[in-house]
């Protein structure tokens, strides 16, 4: 009886996190652009034809519109209903993992705030200061409410606050940190001024621990890419390339095995006798 509910239940947040996604591609388009995120409805931005109900479904309208506007056939591109699909698969990744709670619903948030600050970042090397700064303050309400309902103590809802606050600290000022001693190595600047805020916006909801975490997986990860890509061709040595997909990346992998990954680091490091 269990199997036979969890498949509706996956089925329903895979739904919801679809819809949620067609929501985030009208943010990343519009907020860079200084465009309302509320007004007009969807529309082809080609023709400005307002899509209809059926078209406007997540993933199955593109699908049945073939990737084309039905009103003046231009192409649509394929990224939005590969967001959907992804965020729809982060979901049901994250409902899957924390069940019913408070973590899921936290980290449906957090994700939805990563993936958009990621894609406009790679659209135009920019992480706007109002999803930042919004986010940070969303994680440190997640911090206080996540530490107050399983305990309903105050003092443990303080202390999750107060790793939320020391986790934002931490990445404002590491990043900068880091910023600063990469503009005096390399004579130029050596990240973007987004990046420090997104991270503190990462160590509000992940605290300073997991943070640091996924600044390193970040770094390493960015550091094999941004490499292939030279040694491939894809990328000229001296291009700036976006950072912020990196951090996201690494948030995501702290929020879902930090505390496996600290264990391993620990015990491999620290082993106890």
């Amino acid at each position: 009886m269990d199997d036979l509910m969890a498949l509706p239940a996956a089925a329903i947040v895979f739904a919801l996190g679809a819809s949620i996604g067609s929501f985030l591609n009208v943010v990343v388009y519009r907020l860079p652009a200084g465009l309302s995120i509320l007004w007009p409805p969807s529309r082809c931005p080609q023709c400005l034809h307002r899509l209809g109900k059926g078209e406007n479904v997540p993933i199955v309208g593109w699908l049945r519109l073939r990737g084309r506007c039905r009103h003046c056939k231009s192409k649509i591109s394929g990224r939005y209903p590969l967001v959907e699909a992804a965020t729809g698969m982060l979901f049901l990744l994250v409902f899957l993992t924390f069940g019913i709670s408070v973590q899921t619903l936290g980290y449906w948030a957090f994700f939805s705030w990563l993936l958009t600050l990621s894609l406009i970042d790679l659209d135009t090397m920019t992480l706007p200061n109002p999803l930042t700064q919004t986010g940070l303050i969303l994680g440190l309400v997640f911090q206080a409410i996540a530490g107050f309902l399983p305990a309903a103590s105050w003092a443990e809802s303080a202390n999750h606050l107060m790793s939320g606050i020391v986790g934002g600290v931490v990445g404002i000022w590491l990043f900068d940190i880091i910023a600063f001693a990469g503009a005096i190595a390399f004579g130029r600047a050596a990240m973007g001024g987004g990046d420090a805020k997104l991270a503190a916006m990462m160590g509000a909801w992940l605290g300073w621990k997991n943070l640091l975490l996924a600044g390193f997986l970040a770094c390493v990860v960015g550091a094999f890419a941004g490499g292939g890509a030279i040694a491939l061709g894809w990328l000229d040595r001296h291009r700036p390339m976006p950072f912020g997909p990196f951090l996201a990346l690494g948030a995501l992998l702290a929020a879902f095995w930090g505390e496996a990954i600290w264990s391993a680091y620990l015990q491999l490091f620290f082993p106890l006798n």
